[in-house]
C-alpha cells in the first residue's frame, strides 16, 4: 500500500497593491560584488561565451543562494591564477547575500562556462556541477556549508569544451543521470597562426571568433550507477548530437508518456530532438519533430505558454535569426506517439522584435502572476566595437508579456528594463530570492558586473509556490509535473535541472494565479508515475509537498 505525506510551509503574505510592476537593479543593495573576468578581452571565443549562474538552496534554510561562474582572465595569458574565480553567495534572508566562496570551497579558477545543481547522491543536499573550457568539476555538498571536489572519483570530468548541462532520471532507476553539452575543438596552438578574417552575418570578424572554423565536439551522457559514480554510456544510448556545437539541453516529457525526452540546442548547426523510448534508449526524432532548428540557438526554455496541457519550447537566437517559439502539437494529435512542434514566432509577435538582437539566457515564467507564461531574454552582441576591439557591443534585455491569446507584447520599457545600463548579457537564472511571491532574475554580463533584477510588484496578483520533496532517490523531483487548477484556468509545470543558457533555475515551482484566493485542485505527478491531488489550497504561500512511500 502506498500513501503520501503532505507538509506545508507558509510564507508571509505580501499585500496586493496598485503599484506599477517594475524590475529594479538590486545588485549593490544585495551585496553582490562579483565581476565577470579579471582581465582585458583579447578576441578569443571562450572569453566571449560565458558565463552562467544558478539559484539554489544549498543549505536547506528556505531561501535561494546564488552561484556564479567566471572566467579568470585572457585565455592566452597565464596571469590569472589567484583571481577571477567562480563565486557562491549565501542568501541572508533579508534581501542581501554574503560571499562564502572560500569557506564553501567552490571557487574554481578554470575557464568557467556553466553550472547546474542537483542532489545526485540523494543525501538531501544539492551538489554542483560546473562546466568549463577544459575539465569539468563536480562538487559534493557536505551538508555543513562546505563542498568537496569529487570529479575524479565520480568519473564526470569530460575534458572537452563543455557548455550547458542537465540532470534527470532518464532510465527510471531512481537516480539522476547527467547530460553534458560540448562545443568545438578550440586549439590554442593553431589559433596563433590564424590571422585572417571570416564573415559572420555579412560582417568581417577574426577567424578565432567564428565557430564555423572549428570542428564540433560530441556531447556526453553519464549514467548514474547508484553508488556515487557515473559511467559514460553515450555510445550505448546514442544521444551524442554529433556535429552539434551544443549550447544548452533540457529534459522534458514532450509526448506526455511519463518519461523524459531530450532537446539539444546547437549553435550554427541543426538542433536535436530525442524521444525517450521508456526502456533506457532514445530515438532521434529531430526531423519528424519539425523542430530541428538550423539557426544559431543559444538559450533554451520550456513551458506550456498556451495552456493546452503540453510543453512548448522557446529559444534565443543569433542576430538575423529571430528568437523562436515552438508550439507543441500533442493536443492536436494525442494518440500519434509523435513529438511534433510548429514555429509560432511570427504569429506570437516575437520574431521581428528580436531579429537584431543576440539572445542568451531566457525563461518562460510568469513575471506578473496573471496565470500565463511570459518570456525574458538577456541580450548581448558577439561583435566587437570597431574603435575598441577589446569591448563587445552591448544590447538591451527584453521582456515579453503573454497576452493570453497566443501572442506577446514587449514590455521592457514599461517594466523599467530598458532604463537600466545596457551590457553584454549571457547566462540568466530565475527564482524568488527575496521570498515575496514573484520571480526575480539574475544575469551574468560578459566582462562586467552582473545584474540582479528584483521584481517589484509581481506579487500584486496572487501566487502559489510549490516545492516538491521526492523520497525515491530523486530528492528534487526532477521531471515531476504539477498541474494547478483555479476557477478560470489550468496550468502545468515540470521540474528541470539545467536550462536557460549554461544555467539552472530554482527548484521551487512558481505559479501566478491572478485574483484567485484558492487553488481548486493541485495534482502532482511524480517521476515514477504516482499521483497526488490536493484540493482547496489557499494562495499566497509556499507549499511543500513531501513524497513518502510505504509498502
Amino acid at each position: 500500500m502506498r500513501f503520501f505525506l503532505l507538509t506545508l510551509a507558509i510564507v508571509a503574505l505580501t499585500p496586493i497593491t496598485l503599484q506599477a510592476l517594475t524590475f529594479v537593479d538590486a545588485t549593490d543593495e544585495a551585496g553582490i560584488r562579483f565581476r565577470h573576468s579579471s582581465g582585458t578581452r583579447s578576441s578569443l571565443l571562450p572569453e566571449d561565451m560565458g558565463s552562467g549562474a544558478a539559484f539554489a538552496d544549498i543549505d536547506n534554510d528556505g531561501d535561494l543562494d546564488l552561484y556564479i561562474v567566471n572566467i579568470p582572465g585572457p585565455l592566452m595569458e597565464d596571469t590569472h591564477v589567484g583571481s577571477g574565480s567562480n563565486a557562491l553567495y549565501r542568501n541572508d534572508g533579508d534581501g542581501t547575500f554574503t560571499d562564502i566562496t572560500d569557506i564553501a570551497g567552490v571557487g574554481h579558477q578554470g575557464y568557467g562556462m556553466g553550472c547546474v545543481f542537483a542532489d545526485y547522491d540523494d543525501d538531501g543536499n544539492l551538489d554542483l556541477y560546473v562546466t568549463n573550457y577544459g575539465a569539468n568539476v563536480l562538487y559534493h555538498n557536505n551538508g555543513n556549508g562546505t563542498f568537496s571536489d569529487v570529479t575524479k572519483t565520480t568519473g564526470v570530468s569530460c575534458e572537452l569544451w563543455s557548455t550547458g548541462a542537465a540532470f534527470a532520471d532518464v532510465d527510471a532507476d531512481n537516480d539522476l543521470d547527467l547530460y553534458v553539452c560540448n562545443y568545438v575543438t578550440y586549439d590554442l596552438e593553431k589559433l596563433e597562426q590564424m590571422q585572417e578574417e571570416s564573415l559572420q552575418s555579412g560582417k568581417p570578424v577574426p577567424s578565432a571568433l567564428n565557430p564555423h572554423v572549428f570542428e564540433p565536439q560530441d556531447n556526453v551522457f553519464y549514467r548514474n550507477n547508484g553508488d556515487g559514480t557515473f559511467s559514460d554510456v553515450t555510445a550505448e544510448v546514442d544521444i551524442a548530437a554529433p556535429g552539434g556545437r551544443s549550447m544548452q539541453c533540457i529534459f522534458c516529457d514532450f509526448d506526455n508518456d511519463n518519461d523524459l525526452d531530450l532537446y539539444v540546442a546547437n549553435d550554427t548547426s541543426v538542433n536535436y530532438v530525442y524521444r525517450n523510448d521508456g526502456n533506457g534508449a532514445f530515438s532521434d526524432v529531430s526531423n519528424e519533430s519539425w523542430a530541428a532548428d538550423f539557426r544559431g540557438s543559444m538559450g533554451l526554455a520550456a513551458g506550456d505558454y498556451d495552456a493546452d496541457g503540453d510543453i512548448d519550447i522557446f529559444m534565443s537566437h543569433w542576430v538575423d535569426e529571430e528568437n523562436t517559439l515552438y508550439r507543441n502539437l500533442l493536443k492536436e494529435d494525442p494518440s500519434s506517439g509523435h513529438i511534433r512542434f510548429v514555429d509560432e514566432s511570427y504569429s506570437a509577435m516575437l520574431a521581428e522584435a528580436s531579429i537584431k538582437q543576440i539572445g542568451w539566457g531566457t525563461s518562460l515564467f510568469d513575471y506578473d502572476n496573471d496565470g500565463d507564461l511570459d518570456i525574458f531574454v538577456t541580450n548581448g552582441s558577439t561583435f566587437q566595437e570597431l574603435n575598441q576591439p577589446e569591448r563587445l557591443i552591448t544590447q538591451a534585455d527584453a521582456l515579453y508579456r503573454n497576452d493570453g491569446d497566443g501572442s506577446f507584447t514587449e514590455v521592457s520599457k514599461s517594466t523599467g528594463i530598458t532604463e537600466l545600463p545596457t551590457r553584454v548579457g549571457r547566462g540568466a537564472t530565475f527564482g524568488d530570492y527575496d521570498n515575496d511571491g514573484d520571480v526575480d532574475i539574475f544575469i551574468v554580463n560578459n566582462h562586467a558586473p552582473p545584474t540582479l533584477l528584483r521584481n517589484d510588484g509581481g506579487n500584486r496578483n496572487g501566487w502559489l509556490h510549490v516545492q516538491l520533496i521526492g523520497t525515491d532517490g530523486n530528492r528534487n523531483a526532477i521531471g515531476a509535473k504539477i498541474q494547478l487548477k483555479t476557477a478560470d484556468r489550468t496550468q502545468i509545470r515540470e521540474v528541470y535541472a539545467g536550462e536557460s543558457y549554461m544555467s539552472s533555475n530554482s527548484f521551487i515551482t512558481q505559479f501566478g494565479v491572478g485574483n484567485a484566493t484558492q487553488v481548486e485542485t493541485l495534482q502532482v505527478i511524480w517521476s515514477n508515475g504516482d499521483t497526488q491531488s490536493l484540493h482547496n489550497v489557499p494562495t499566497n504561500q509556499r507549499l511543500r509537498v513531501t513524497q513518502k512511500l510505504t509498502e
